[in-house]
């Protein structure tokens, strides 16, 4: 196992919904987990052009400003007739004011306006991990595939969820069980790799 019981974890993060989905991925480590919120921290400038770079990046200024283990999580949606758009741009489609309502008609409008049939989309999710103490960095990247839903269905999830059904199913991540969610997300494909470093750190680094 990577830490002992009671090891400090501060997620990079402000989104509530990021948040408490990694609360419940990170739930059976004998871990204690705060935010970055809790501290006072604004987020950095995503400066970076892939969903690894930023989560590094919040990562990295977390644990400078606490001491402690970060864990930066940077996703988002990519649409292949978008041209992989909004991708890492997902949260600024929402606007200053996060409003994912409006980022989601964005992307019908500009899906419409490609008149194609092709609704192939898919979430990624980068997950920074950096250890100020053991000066040890680690991203993983998950992805899954699905297909988008017009028009957006749900109330379960956040984000662009009530606008993806993933690949095999026919209710969108916002009209299913959260825990199942947390089973099959890009964030719980990014997830299991991280599981399986913290398991084994030594044959991982």
């Amino acid at each position: 196992m990577y830490f002992k019981s009671g090891t400090d974890i501060v997620i990079a993060s402000h989104n509530q919904g990021k948040v408490k989905e990694i609360r419940a991925l990170l739930a059976h480590f004998p871990v204690t987990i705060s935010c970055a919120g809790d501290y006072g921290l604004t987020d950095p400038e995503e400066t970076e052009t892939t969903f690894e770079g930023n989560a590094l990046l919040k990562a990295r200024f977390v644990a400078q400003q606490t001491g402690k283990i970060a864990l930066a999580d940077d996703s988002g949606l990519s649409v292949d007739a978008l041209d992989g758009q909004p991708g890492i741009y997902s949260a600024r489609w929402a606007g200053e004011h996060k409003d994912f309502t409006y980022a989601m008609e964005r992307v019908h409008q500009e899906w419409l306006a490609k008149n194609t049939e092709n609704k192939i989309a898919r979430f990624f999710c980068a997950l920074a991990w950096v250890d100020p103490v053991q000066a040890l960095e680690k991203v993983f990247l998950g992805q899954i595939k699905g297909t988008l839903t017009f028009p957006p269905r749900g109330n379960q999830g956040f984000g662009y969820d009530p606008l993806f059904t993933l690949e095999g199913m026919n209710q969108t991540f916002a009209e299913i069980d959260p825990t199942h969610k947390h089973s099959i997300s890009h964030r719980a494909d990014a997830f299991r790799q991280l599981v399986d470093f913290l398991h084994h750190p030594l044959t991982n680094k």
